[in-house]
């Protein structure tokens, strides 16, 4: 199967996990645009959806599917949402779609986080995948030279050559050279240094239950 084959299979999977006449919380990204395609299948039997970002939200809207803002919803049911990487613990990094800050506010204020990704998401130990970090642009070179006190190298997400503008208004940092073996002091970490919005490592927020497109269907993970 190809890669969008098995994105395919397993946004059509998280199905099982919305709850009939609930607001489903909807991430960001192309696994994702999978699972908002199937939803609308089923539009008829959900009250809507709060979105991570402002593409989710446009798709979602163009299939008919209402959009909540987060602020008017007090808890949701379940969060689907991908990973660019995740861990056999249930620890992602997200980001690469440079909706992380919301995506982490929408999977705060949902009691189950269902990550969708094929089998190539799946590591020992994060850090392959750049780790995406939001920051204030002013706090962007002093945020570069801490990373670089780690061990690791920011570099400022460009976007048709000019800094890459979020949602938020904000930049983003993409670090490599990290091996992230304990996510939760990591992102702990990071988050306290002034200038960061968001680190895009979710172990805080991370996943409850991983479904994972393989070769032979989709294997369910649950952390």
């Amino acid at each position: 199967m190809t890669q969008d084959e098995l994105k395919t299979l397993v946004g059509q999977a998280a199905l099982a996990y919305v709850e009939p006449g609930s607001i489903v919380g909807v991430g960001t990204g192309s696994t994702v645009n999978k699972f908002i395609d199937a939803l609308a299948g089923i539009k008829d039997t959900i009250a809507g959806a709060v979105s991570s970002s402002v593409a989710s939200t446009e798709r979602l809207q163009a299939l008919g599917i209402t959009v909540f803002e987060a602020a008017d919803v007090e808890e949701l049911a379940v969060y689907i949402d991908g990973a660019d990487e995740i861990d056999r613990a249930g620890y992602m990094i997200k980001g690469g779609g440079a909706a992380l800050t919301r995506e982490k506010i929408v999977a705060a204020q949902s009691r189950k986080f269902v990550c969708i990704a094929d089998e190539s998401k799946l590591v020992q130990t994060l850090g392959d995948y750049p780790v995406p970090v939001e920051v204030i642009p002013m706090a962007a070179q002093r945020i570069r030279r801490q990373f670089a006190a780690l061990g690791g190298s920011a570099t400022l997400r460009l976007k048709n050559g000019a800094p890459l503008v979020t949602d938020n208004g904000q930049h983003i940092l993409d670090v490599t050279g990290l091996k992230i073996t304990e996510p939760l002091a990591f992102e702990s970490e990071v988050n306290q240094w002034p200038g960061v919005v968001t680190v895009g490592v979710f172990a805080f927020q991370r996943a409850h239950v991983c479904l994972l497109g393989t070769e032979v269907g989709v294997k369910t993970l649950v952390f």
